[in-house]
């Protein structure tokens, strides 16, 4: 249970500006929990692995994914793989998709209520989220790449891709769930099965999430469209092969925030704008699934 306190809020100049419930929160079950609890399905598939370190507002950046638990210092959190897809994307996106402030940054990401499971628009709005949130650290040179979104003939690759698993999963061909779908035999394997599981239905689809893969797009066409374009390029190889990176004094390297490519910054302009209007299409539903209380 939590015990509540509510409280004034006022501006540095002294005007109020609202309220805040402060919770005390005795033994209440986290994000965290909720998420542990998908580790034991049956999969066949790794997509990688989840740093979950913290589950608080101010150290979401603790809060990110690679190819491989290795690559990962501190490796504190969970698999991603085609059996907890769903959870572990909303995971990602109900943890960046809310900016922190002074009022919010000692909040908790809490295991939420059940409202979430039904909610088909949600599920895609926190995949497509996870796929374009800077929480996407998977790289091409550090194993398969399994996060293109898209096929070769959308964005104009000249080689085939590794992986088609994620595009796959956006056309309805597979799915995701507590038993999930070979993709060897997508169809045979989900008569077979009478668990839930999650296929993904495009209807379902808000125009907010339609506007990011759209602008996602645009960009994957503008890296392929380069002579040296790696046909498994990740967003974060397409974003360092635009902006590079910088070492510092300690030998640490680390992208840069912009790029003298003007088309590549006019790309990435949209995409992360189409990213912000899909964040505030996500927001309410963190609080009226209890992922986080006011």
């Amino acid at each position: 249970m939590f015990t509540e306190t509510t409280a004034d809020v006022y501006d540095r100049k002294g005007e109020f500006i609202g309220t805040k419930t402060i919770l005390a929160y005795d033994n209440e079950r986290s994000i965290n929990d909720w998420l542990i609890e998908t580790r034991k399905r049956p999969t066949t598939l790794n997509l990688g692995f989840l740093s979950c370190r913290s589950h608080d507002v101010q150290h979401v950046n603790d809060i990110f994914f690679r190819n491989e638990k290795s690559l990962i210092k501190s490796a504190r959190g969970s698999w991603i793989t085609d059996a907890n897809l769903v959870e572990a994307s909303v995971y990602v996106a109900v943890c960046h998709s809310i900016d922190a402030d002074w009022l919010n940054d000692r909040d908790q990401f809490l295991f939420p209520n059940d409202g979430w499971k039904n909610d088909g628009r949600f599920h895609l709005d926190g995949i497509v989220y996870t796929l374009f949130a800077n929480a996407n650290n998977i790289k091409s040179a550090d194993g398969v790449n399994h996060w293109i979104p898209f096929t070769e003939e959308e964005v104009g690759a000249k080689d085939c891709f590794k992986s088609h698993f994620m595009s796959d999963f956006l056309g309805g061909r597979i799915a995701s769930g507590p038993n999930p779908v070979n993709p060897v035999n997508p169809v045979e394997s989900l008569s077979a099965r009478s668990a839930p599981l999650r296929l993904c239905v495009k209807e379902n689809m808000s125009p907010a999430a339609t506007s990011v893969l759209d602008a996602g797009r645009e960009l994957w066409r503008y890296y392929h469209a380069q002579p040296d374009a790696n046909p498994d390029a990740s967003y974060y190889d397409i974003r360092m092969h635009f902006q590079g990176a910088t070492v510092d004094a300690k030998g640490k390297s680390k992208m840069n925030a912009d790029s003298k490519d003007a088309k590549y910054t006019e790309l990435i302009g949209n995409l992360r704008a189409a990213m912000k209007r899909l964040a505030k299409e996500i927001e309410p539903k963190v609080y009226e699934y209890g992922f986080l209380r006011k």
